[in-house]
């Protein structure tokens, strides 16, 4: 039994390996990115914690992209796919601009729950709006597609 099991990690370990190395060379991924849009009508109907949601998930997408736009507005981009050397020194900036980049985001969450609800809801629902033109700007790019 755990020859079997001693075996099979052997088998998966370089498949972990090579699901980091894509990882890191990677800018950022789909999931860093908000899948829908509103209306002002679609979020006056939404609580004040609902909308501070969406708040945090607009912030967090452009605190995410917005460092590689001259690069990439597209999700899922390796280094490769836009000519640059996969090598060691490139995979660790991404990696410490990832980083950094997180710690970014918990703290501006963290600030975001603890101030936001005391604005008014119908600044926060003009802040949703204006993060999402930012974020149709910012897909739109360069050639013109959203």
């Amino acid at each position: 039994m755990s020859q079997k099991i001693i075996t099979l990690s052997f088998l998966l370990l370089p498949t972990f390996f090579f699901a980091q190395n894509a990882k890191d060379a990677t800018f950022f991924s789909q999931k860093d990115q908000v899948d829908k849009f509103h209306t002002i009508s679609d979020l006056e109907v939404l609580k004040k914690g609902e909308l501070i949601a969406l708040y945090q998930d607009r912030v967090t997408e452009i605190l995410t992209i917005l460092p590689y736009l001259s690069l990439t507005n597209e999700a899922n981009i390796r280094l490769s796919d836009i000519g640059i050397k996969e090598d060691s020194k490139h995979l660790k900036v991404l990696k410490n601009s990832s980083e950094s980049t997180n710690d970014h985001i918990e703290v501006s969450k963290e600030t975001i729950e603890e101030l936001v609800p005391y604005a008014d809801t119908e600044k926060i629902i003009w802040t949703v709006l204006f993060y999402e033109d930012v974020i149709k700007k910012m897909r739109i790019g360069t050639n013109g597609n959203l």
